[in-house]
């Protein structure tokens, strides 16, 4: 089955080839299949990640890929993307991740129940290579839950969401924020009253390392945080207190030894 919505990726040249494969291979062996599939490349790519786009283009006509000469990161990238795309209906998925058998089929069913809806995520589950090592982060499902979770967290998993394309133009598009460019987003949707829900089901299947805990921390990180609250503040998400405290708790996750972030990510911020 196809429906009308579009699958938006953004690959780079630091990306594994086979991990790239097998994203592109849980999309294709969806339920509900996409009418299109567009491919950012954000910047020239290594011959095997284009082997890979060369042979997939050449099997799946719905694939599309626009290249960028230059990197200019994910939320440039993401930005172009958004403004390309041929459908209302958008669903984000990253190159290392995989999407479950039935991801979309969910999506754009809720979807179409609920046009007050302007974004819907879901929960992941996330998995190291080679290890055991299994972790679902779940998600608030009602948008007033949402609403309130996303004062002190980011409240969509990025790699699981599919969105309205004219709410997030509406709402100024992805920018240039690394790290944080969802949550940058989605902030700014919801200060203009747009509706975010999550689906209280495992839409993607999401690939972590070690050095997820080393990324999200450090003084630049920190520092952009501090950039973000104050956004947040100013779209009349955060009150003069929770500002404040949000700051105070991103001070003590970010600036904290990585093996400390690692347990608080496995033991708090996950189920």
């Amino acid at each position: 089955m196809t429906s009308d919505f579009s699958v938006l990726m953004s690959v780079y040249d630091k990306e594994k080839p086979e991990w790239f494969r097998a994203a592109l291979d849980s999309v294709l062996s969806q339920s509900c299949q996409p009418g299109e599939i567009l491919i950012m490349q954000d910047g020239p790519l290594t011959a095997e990640l284009d082997a890979v786009l060369d042979e997939y283009q050449a099997k799946y006509p719905c694939i599309r890929t626009i290249r960028l000469k230059e990197h200019v990161y994910l939320g440039r990238a993401l930005a172009a993307g958004v403004e390309a795309c041929r459908y209302e209906l958008i669903a984000r998925m990253d190159t290392d991740d995989l999407a479950t058998p039935d991801r979309f089929a969910l999506q754009t069913a809720y979807m179409q129940k609920h046009p007050e809806i302007h974004a819907v995520g879901g929960y992941m589950e996330e998995f190291f290579d080679g290890s055991d090592f299994r972790q679902i982060k779940t998600m608030p499902t009602e948008p007033d839950k949402v609403l309130k979770f996303a004062r002190y967290r980011n409240p969509l998993n990025h790699m699981t969401v599919m969105f309205r394309r004219s709410a997030v133009l509406e709402a100024g598009n992805y920018r240039h924020f690394p790290f944080l460019e969802d949550y940058d987003l989605w902030a700014r949707m919801l200060g203009k009253g747009f509706v975010l829900a999550n689906i209280p089901e495992v839409l993607v299947e999401a690939r972590t390392s070690e050095a997820l805990y080393k990324r999200r921390g450090g003084w630049s990180y920190f520092k952009r945080y501090v950039t973000h609250r104050g956004n947040q503040r100013r779209e009349g998400l955060l009150s003069e207190k929770e500002y404040v405290i949000s700051l105070i708790l991103c001070c003590g996750m970010t600036l904290q030894p990585a093996w400390l972030r690692k347990l608080a990510y496995r033991k708090l911020l996950r189920k």
